[in-house]
């Protein structure tokens, strides 16, 4: 099992430094008070595992150019990985986004990309070593960027339990999201990690139904910050923040969920049920396609694959469609799709072959990345995410809708986040997991969310706070 959900995590060094404010705030006046080099040490589990560095140098025209370099070091299965970042940002006077480079290395991945923006639009290429992919993202509003300094916040006499809404553009995903903030108010907090007390402006944010805590000082610099799964971010001098371990503790069984009760024999059952708590501030539409949910009671039904041959389901263009990051229009994708499916006449056995291949031919090693189908071909090497995504490129560029799938499954007496496929074959949505080599997917597959990257961070909602409980079959 392999971290699904690893964007979510590295996604908080970002996800906040690009928006779109509906706030009436004075940026110029934030940047101004926020042009010095500072640093934020990253904790796990009261670990500092990497660093996050800011510096912001003005400009003759009174924009700025904001640094920002990022190191982390995530313990996955026992093995350190470590992941590094770097975003360069040009800024007008008023503080608005005019052009971005961004780049990401870690273990198996290179990602480098830069954008500008035009109006409302920002057009932006990637390339990930020998593929190079061009794509545009339409937003509201021109996008504002934001540093560790959000002194904005703090001028417009914010009372307890004020909310106000802030769209953004996110680097990581390369899309627009939307963020709402609450106003706890100005209270004493303990930083753990310094044995310190200040008195600091507490705000709540919500991301994609993530909850995430973030403590200013009157200046408005960010003193404190946690997200799920137990990351925090600490402001400290230099010397501390960089002074990190190489191997903390392990990230995948911190995030996952203990099962309640034992599950039984599942290789000759049809149907399961379980009793899911989730989060009542959360959003998941879980009775669908083999799923039905009621009343807090969870029945999955495997299908039926008959042996005869299916079919792909017409119409369905979202799940046939190529995109930044499943490029079923690839040549090199689409050839390979060819030769594992040309001695293959229908459509239930392409998917079978396909399957097959993937599973047969990617290394099964984490890769701290966003997953995109061409860089998995040439590296053949991935986890559930790269599997997921190599696969439904595969097959959509065969005219088979497929749809990437997000959720938990078993292992060991422990719930994990994971991803895998559905394929639409006779009319019907059929899972499979090509990490697992299963068709379909076994009972113990629980999905979430349907969609890439920007749908998936969704499940970071349930970090820490879902609980599963076995009922076993299903009478």
């Amino acid at each position: 099992m392999i971290l699904a959900t690893w964007a979510i995590l590295f996604g908080q060094l970002l996800n906040r430094d690009y928006f779109v404010k509906t706030l009436d705030i004075r940026e110029t006046q934030a940047i101004q008070r926020g042009r010095e080099e500072s640093f934020l040490g990253i904790y796990f589990k009261q670990e500092r595992i990497g660093y996050v560095k800011n510096r912001m140098v003005g400009k003759d025209d009174g924009g700025a150019v904001l640094y920002q370099d990022a190191v982390l070091h995530l313990n996955i299965l026992e093995t350190t990985y470590p992941v590094s970042m770097h975003l360069q940002a040009e800024l007008t006077k008023g503080s608005l986004l005019e052009n971005f480079r961004f780049s990401l290395s870690s273990p198996f991945y290179e990602l480098n990309a830069n954008g500008a923006v035009h109006d409302n639009e920002v057009h932006f290429t990637m390339n990930t070593g020998k593929d190079e992919v061009s794509d545009m993202i339409q937003l509201n509003e021109p996008p504002f960027i934001s540093t560790n300094m959000r002194s904005y916040l703090l001028q417009n006499d914010l009372k307890e339990g004020e909310k106000f809404k802030i769209p953004y553009f996110d680097p990581v995903t390369m899309s627009g999201k939307e963020s709402i903030i609450e106003y706890k108010g100005f209270k004493k907090e303990l930083i753990y990690e310094q044995g310190r007390i200040y008195k600091l402006h507490h705000f709540v944010e919500i991301i994609s139904g993530i909850r995430i805590n973030f403590y200013l000082d009157e200046k408005g610099k960010v003193i404190k910050e946690t997200s799920p799964a137990g990351f925090v971010f600490i402001s400290e001098p230099e010397f501390r923040a960089t002074d990190i371990v190489y191997k903390g503790t392990e990230v995948l069984s911190s995030v996952s969920i203990p099962a309640i009760g034992r599950l039984p024999d599942i290789s000759e059952l049809s149907s399961i049920r379980y009793r899911l708590k989730i989060p009542e501030d959360t959003t998941f539409d879980l009775d669908q396609d083999r799923q039905t949910y009621q009343d807090n009671i969870l029945v999955i039904n495997k299908e039926n694959v008959p042996s005869a041959s299916l079919a792909a389901c017409p119409g369905n263009d979202n799940e046939l469609r190529s995109t930044t990051y499943i490029q079923s229009d690839s040549p090199f994708i689409m050839k390979q799709a060819e030769s594992i499916v040309k001695s293959v006449t229908n459509d239930l056995e392409k998917v079978m072959a396909l399957a097959k291949w993937v599973y047969a031919n990617l290394e099964k090693k984490p890769v701290l990345s966003i997953p995109d189908a061409v860089s998995t071909l040439r590296s053949k090497v991935g986890d559930c995410n790269e599997h997921a995504a190599l696969f439904a490129a595969l097959s959509r560029s065969l005219s088979i809708p497929t749809r990437v799938v997000a959720g938990v499954t078993y292992h060991e007496g422990m719930f994990y986040y994971h991803a895998w496929n559905e394929v639409c074959l006779g009319g019907e949505w059929i899972s499979l997991d090509t990490t697992k080599n299963q068709l379909p997917a076994d009972l113990t597959h629980i999905k979430f969310v349907q969609g890439e990257t920007n749908e998936q961070i969704k499940i970071g909602a349930l970090l820490g706070r879902l609980k599963i409980e076995v009922l076993g079959e299903n009478s």
